[in-house]
């Protein structure tokens, strides 16, 4: 009980060191009330609160339900501390939630598979699907929905573990599975993945973070400026399921080679915004070295950037087409219609039913590790 009281006394500190950072916008104000809970019982698993910070005061809280991030705040251009990652008060927000992605680590699977079937060396297999006739992030009961092993390693650092059995949602092997979360002193929270197994799988981990840069509840996001460093992405059918096309983004609205507002196109007549309802979609990375730059967003009101780093070759550009103001965040706004969005960096969507795209097979022997990073800064005032 010792560890829960240090941690929600933690999340307390910084409750209230970011209430009273206000700026002229007041529903971007941070307000975590006293009656914070994660200190429960899951599947017979202890559910735990847990902080991070770094020397600059940057802070990240989690819960080891899901593996998820619950908030994280970083100054802005006037200095503020703000918490530019929605999420919930209490832990069972997080399990009656219409949306259970929330901060979440996703697995085995990240993103879709078409009608969650795959074969691997002639071997079908089959995972339920959860999303119309898809699987999506992991199945009926994926990664964010169970209670992983935490470990703080140091101030600044976090570690997630968690057994996959074999046969885990369909899923062949038993997949050995670490997440790390450090914050480190250049205000970046770098997010390591890694994963072994003992019989050939598919992998395809990811954070399903919602960000809004001007702060929870601070209104819509289509005013961020977002660039993604990507000439091409992949199509998809009605049922967000890739064609295996790699089509060019010039001259169409997902260009964001050269900075513009989420908002610019996301209403334009066109066939890729009508299927995904708006943005969600995953971006071709240019380049393949490690910890090449993904994306970099800029909130309008505060002033902050985000750079997003990976080794991943796609991101998945979520503009949130589907809150509907059916949850209530932390600091008592609710997840209305494009009020936050998501850029998960990950192999491709289906991948295993596509041959050109990149393999996510894990075999015996082999480590999956993995790297992504989001910097975060401000823009520098005129």
């Amino acid at each position: 009980m010792k560890q829960i009281n240090l941690a929600f006394a933690l999340l307390c500190t910084f409750a209230l060191l970011a209430s009273s950072c206000q700026n002229n916008n007041k529903s971007t104000e941070v307000s975590i009330e006293q009656s914070l809970q994660f200190d429960t019982l899951i599947d017979g698993k202890k559910v735990d609160l847990y902080q991070i910070e770094n020397k600059n005061k940057v802070k990240a809280a989690f819960t080891n339900y899901g593996g998820r991030i619950i908030s994280l705040t970083v100054p802005s251009q006037n200095g503020e501390m703000t918490d530019v990652v929605v999420g919930f008060k209490t832990i069972g927000y997080y399990v009656k939630s219409s949306e259970p992605y929330f901060g979440a680590t996703i697995g085995r699977y990240g993103n879709r598979i078409a009608e969650g079937k795959f074969s691997i060396d002639g071997v079908n297999y089959q995972s339920p699907p959860n999303n119309g006739i898809n699987m999506l992030h992991g199945g009926t009961k994926g990664f964010q929905y169970v209670v992983w092993d935490a470990k703080k390693v140091d101030a600044a650092t976090l570690e997630f573990t968690y057994l996959s059995a074999d046969g885990e949602m369909g899923f062949p092997g038993n997949l050995q599975v670490k997440v790390t979360y450090q914050l480190t002193d250049d205000n970046a929270l770098e997010i390591t993945y890694e994963a072994t197994t003992d019989k050939k799988t598919v992998i395809n981990l990811t954070n399903h973070a919602f960000f809004n840069l001007n702060g929870e509840g601070s209104g819509t996001i289509l005013n961020h400026k977002l660039q993604v460093f990507a000439d091409s992405f992949t199509p998809v059918d009605t049922t967000l399921i890739p064609t295996g096309e790699l089509a060019a983004v010039k001259n169409t609205p997902f260009d964001f080679n050269n900075p513009e507002t989420i908002g610019k196109r996301i209403g334009d007549n066109n066939a890729q915004l009508r299927n995904g309802k708006g943005y969600d979609h995953n971006f071709v990375l240019n380049g393949d070295q490690k910890g090449k730059q993904a994306a970099r967003v800029v909130g309008d009101k505060s002033g902050i950037v985000m750079e997003i780093y990976t080794d991943e070759p796609g991101l998945q550009f979520y503009s949130g087409n589907f809150m509907e103001g059916k949850n209530t965040f932390k600091n008592g706004s609710t997840d209305e219609f494009r009020t936050a969005f998501c850029l998960e960096t990950q192999h491709f969507p289906d991948s295993p039913n596509q041959e050109n795209f990149p393999s996510t097979e894990l075999k015996p022997g082999d480590r999956y590790f993995t790297v992504s990073t989001y910097k975060f800064s401000v823009v520098k005032k005129e």
